[in-house]
């Protein structure tokens, strides 16, 4: 398989296959997301993305599950989409689902039938980064959406019958906006209603915009305590008829991770214990993204 740069995938596709089609991100403007700062967005040359199909035929067969990455691969025509799935359907077809990446600005630029089309052709679940619900941090960090724009993809994405997961950052909004962005994800969620939802913590890496604020002064970075806080207004807040939450992504503190709203109490008595200090948390070293 032929990877360029550093390729990542959601926790829940560490044991899918990773097809590479695009290269970074076509929005790369996120003041905390460092990922594909040196990695120009293109899509890759049909003949090489068919080359890894042929690979993944040849020596994939135990893996049941693909990813597409990098972050963007809805940003492909829909001709290319289709002529994609349709060769991972003819090449790989053990595979039963197919995910990938997706930002609310490709998904308004599909048709509702377009959508419809992949999901029939095996792209099951879609991976939108919301990060925050909070409209004055979206616009501070430079997501290029509003909260109402990812509602609307959200809506889209159900009305194609597509597994919509949803991931959110914890301190994304600095220390005085904390609890706004907490309540106003966990209320912009519920407008969502994903069938998974994904709790990172920020961890400011040093090739970011957000950084910079950070090394000026100008952004402030909630403690501990106060990140715990921002998780405990989200799940207390969460009103979601089943969800799975997971808040067990090295970047956390705490880990957490189950049904919503099964496992509400035990998830609220564990942070609880976590802020009382009573239980013990990820340190610094271990943390990673």
């Amino acid at each position: 398989m032929d990877y360029q740069g550093m390729v990542i995938r959601p926790p829940s596709e560490a044991f899918s296959i990773i097809l590479q089609v695009t290269l970074g991100c076509s929005h790369n403007a996120c003041t905390f997301c460092g990922t594909y700062r040196e990695k120009p967005f293109a899509v890759k040359p049909w003949a090489q993305i068919e080359a890894d199909i042929d690979f993944a035929g040849k020596y994939c067969q135990r893996q049941h599950t693909l990813f597409l990455a990098d972050g963007d691969v809805l940003a492909l025509p829909h001709a290319d989409l289709v002529r994609l799935l349709e060769s991972i359907r003819l090449n790989v077809p053990w595979v039963r689902r197919v995910s990938s990446y997706a930002s609310s600005r490709n998904i308004a630029a599909k048709t509702d039938e377009e959508l419809c089309q992949y999901r029939e052709l095996g792209l099951q679940r879609l991976y939108l980064g919301l990060e925050s619900g909070h409209n004055p941090t979206l616009k501070a960090i430079a997501k290029g959406v509003d909260a109402a724009a990812m509602v609307e993809a959200a809506r889209r994405i159900a009305l194609a019958d597509m597994a919509l997961s949803v991931s959110c950052v914890l301190g994304i909004a600095g220390k005085e906006q904390s609890q706004a962005h907490a309540l106003a994800t966990a209320e912009v969620l519920n407008r969502m209603q994903p069938q998974y939802i994904g709790v990172l913590t920020l961890m400011l890496l040093e090739n970011t915009p957000l950084y910079r604020l950070y090394k000026d002064g100008r952004f402030i970075l909630p403690s501990q305590t106060k990140l715990l806080l921002e998780l405990r207004t989200m799940v207390e807040h969460l009103d979601l008829p089943r969800c799975l939450f997971s808040a067990n992504h090295s970047s956390n503190y705490l880990s957490l991770n189950g049904r919503l709203p099964k496992d509400r109490d035990e998830f609220l008595a564990r942070i609880d214990e976590a802020i009382a200090g009573t239980t013990p948390l990820r340190s610094e070293y271990q943390r990673a993204l």
